[in-house]
């Protein structure tokens, strides 16, 4: 496989003399960093690793388990919405969504 290495055909020159690309129009992944979400995300995947194993939930591939990750990031969305604080319930909102939009994404290439 040979991967291209994409051009904008505009650049960006540096007091150094180093030139690069433009990032305009690029995704900026550093973005999902701010707040407290992703170091709460990161806990929970934590935990339940611990629980399950690392990754456990990425074998998840069925219709199933899309409808068990929705099911549940619904009943954690309510638990956050009506302020319960027995588990990271925001957390566990992510991490269902996540879970969810990873199974419709295998779903979505079987069926391509």
């Amino acid at each position: 496989m040979k991967f291209l290495v994409k051009d904008s055909g505009k650049r960006e020159e540096y007091e150094s003399g180093m030139v690069r690309d433009v990032a305009d129009d690029k995704v900026d992944y550093t973005l999902v960093l701010d707040g407290p979400m992703h170091t709460r995300w990161a806990e929970h995947l934590t935990k339940g690793a611990k629980k399950y194993s690392k990754r456990n939930w990425m074998l998840a591939d069925g219709e199933a388990e899309y409808e068990r990750f929705r099911e549940s990031a619904f009943r954690h969305m309510l638990q956050w919405i009506n302020g319960d604080t027995d588990e990271d319930h925001a957390a566990a909102v992510i991490f269902n969504i996540n879970g969810a939009e990873y199974v419709r994404s295998k779903l979505a290439d079987r069926s391509a």
